[in-house]
């Protein structure tokens, strides 16, 4: 009996850690700017991830990030183009949306 409950005890404890740590990655997956962060870096780290762009003639843009060059950016599988890709000025962004976090 006792060893049981000693097992159970450790089900417990191991099931509390194994979520804690779940949400933890869950919250680290929020953005993080620096000080002279630009765009550009902002679009570096959603390399492979899903994001929304908002260009300066209000214009929006979402697909998967492709890649960043040094005035260019490629977007991918364009949302309801699926057949598209797109390719941005980077000074004529002016805003990124994405997924920071889970529910």
């Amino acid at each position: 009996m006792k060893a049981r409950v000693m097992v159970n005890v450790l089900f417990i404890f191991a099931a509390f850690i194994l979520f804690s740590a779940a949400g933890t990655r869950a919250e680290d997956a929020g953005i993080t700017l620096k000080q002279d962060s630009t765009i550009r870096d902002v679009l570096t780290a959603q390399v492979g991830k899903r994001a929304a762009i908002r260009l300066d003639s209000n214009d929006e843009i979402e697909g998967t990030i492709v890649k960043v060059g040094d005035g260019l950016v490629h977007i991918a599988k364009l949302s309801g183009k699926d057949f598209y890709d797109s390719v941005v000025r980077i000074d004529r962004i002016s805003a990124v949306r994405m997924r920071a976090r889970e529910r």
